[in-house]
């Protein structure tokens, strides 16, 4: 067998067609997992516009109470539904290959994202976000199970960064829908309905993405990844990329991923007192300053750009991040590059969370920070993972390590829309607290092994 078709990985000086096939991985990968954050970035987008039409159609006052328990709820649906999808898709990528289970796995998040055009009730965005989570989730361990048996080792902080960046781009993809169409109670379907365009690249994956030598080589017809993952000696391996998965995602989906909800409420707060303001100015010519004029007039007032804005610049710090965060992993080694993001994570959130006040400046230059600061764990998840794991069980591994995180960060989530309740629709005083759980992961990396220098294990 030669180094260029070797299941150990194309070598760099491979002939043209071995080269095509690379960055045809790649492109097939990064796209699915571009579109999966797209997708993801959807329902901080829309959820608010939607949350509000869906109360006010049931005769209810609106409130950020409302929209904050609901958020919560539908997050933590997404999340569960992406653990599942994980293991599942995972599993599937081990038995049937990764390149058609990749296939089935967008076509599912594209087909019922777009279904939540049709959504009039709360559960029914939390239903349609839970089945679509199924696909995202397992997206992501088929992806990067197949670049990085594709690619050679050497480039492997490179493809980490590469497919961790992706995912932000969709998000600032959406975020530049959201600025030039106002995301509002008479246009949220729309939007939802972009997150079904990537049903189509299923076709063209199917039709050039070839699959991975190195599961070719490993598949048999008992092979029983799931069991094999669940038990010692890959046990504890499988634990240790639970936890680090799970600060990761506690952190942004139970905080950072609220951002532009807060962004629009502290928007929403500054319209309202220029509004007062103005209105009960000495002398002023305007209306009465009746709760309805004024009202009426923070709506004129109010920046419905906040939201867009904020996801952008969340989303473009997290493409640098992930790179950043891929990048130390080679350089320092798996462990401290963890523990230097945790700290810098830490503090980051908590002067955001505990000093910002009011939506302007020094907010979105924070939102830039923490979205990078937050996402290069996606850059150094996709690097260490698949190094704790043999071919024959990598892709389930993966998937049930980062995506059980997932079930840990949706409890994070419905924390912090129940801290939502307790705080008054604070999002200060709840993101404050859930972002101390990058404590836990400053503690337990040492115990976990050092994989930089070795191969992907057979």
């Amino acid at each position: 067998m030669t180094p260029a078709t070797s299941p150990a990985g194309l070598q760099p000086n491979a002939a043209a067609p071995s080269k095509q096939r690379l960055f045809a991985v790649l492109l097939a990968a990064g796209l699915g997992w571009m579109f999966d954050g797209l997708e993801m970035g959807i329902f901080p987008l829309i959820a608010r516009p939607a949350l509000q039409q869906m109360q006010a159609s049931q005769g209810l006052v609106v409130s950020d109470a409302f929209v904050g328990l609901w958020m919560g709820y539908v997050t933590a649906a997404f999340l569960l539904g992406a653990a599942g999808g994980g293991v599942l898709f995972g599993w599937l990528g081990d038995k049937i290959g990764r390149v058609k289970a990749m296939a089935i796995s967008i076509l599912v998040y594209s087909l019922f994202t777009g279904l939540v055009y049709f959504a009039t009730e709360p559960w029914h965005l939390l239903v349609t976000r839970f089945i679509a989570a199924f696909g995202m989730g397992g997206e992501w361990s088929l992806g990067v199970a197949l670049v990085m048996e594709v690619w050679p080792e050497k480039y492997r902080p490179l493809m980490a960064g590469t497919i961790g960046a992706a995912a932000n781009v969709g998000y600032v993809l959406i975020a530049v829908v959201g600025m030039f169409f106002s995301v509002t109670v008479d246009s949220w379907r729309w939007v939802a309905l972009v997150g079904a365009l990537p049903a189509f690249l299923t076709i063209a994956i199917l039709a050039f993405v070839s699959e991975s030598e190195r599961w070719q080589a490993q598949k048999t017809a008992d092979n029983q990844p799931l069991r094999e993952v669940l038990r010692p000696p890959l046990l504890r391996k499988t634990a240790f990329g639970i936890l680090f998965a799970s600060v990761a995602l506690i952190g942004t989906w139970g905080s950072v991923q609220w951002l532009p909800l807060w962004a629009d409420q502290m928007a929403q707060q500054q319209s309202v007192v220029a509004a007062r303001a103005e209105l009960t100015a000495p002398g002023a010519t305007a209306p009465a300053a009746t709760e309805e004029a004024i009202v009426k007039r923070a709506n004129e007032l109010k920046n419905n750009g906040a939201k867009a804005n904020t996801l952008a610049l969340s989303a473009l710090g997290a493409v640098f991040g992930c790179f950043i965060g891929a990048w130390m992993g080679g350089k320092f080694g798996r462990r401290p590059a963890y523990f230097i993001l945790c700290l810098v994570s830490l503090l980051a959130c908590g002067y955001l969370f505990r000093s910002v006040h009011e939506y302007g400046p020094i907010f979105l230059g924070m939102v830039f920070l923490v979205g990078g600061v937050s996402a290069a764990f996606y850059g150094w998840l996709p690097l260490y993972l698949p190094e704790l794991f043999p071919t024959r069980a990598r892709a389930t591994g993966q998937g049930l390590s980062f995506n059980s995180g997932r079930v840990l960060a949706a409890v994070g989530a419905l924390q912090m829309g129940a801290l939502m309740q307790h705080f008054n629709g604070s999002y200060a005083k709840a993101g404050a607290l859930i972002t101390l759980i990058y404590i836990v992961g400053m503690v337990v990396i040492w115990m976990a092994p050092e994989t930089k220098g070795k191969p992907l294990p057979a």
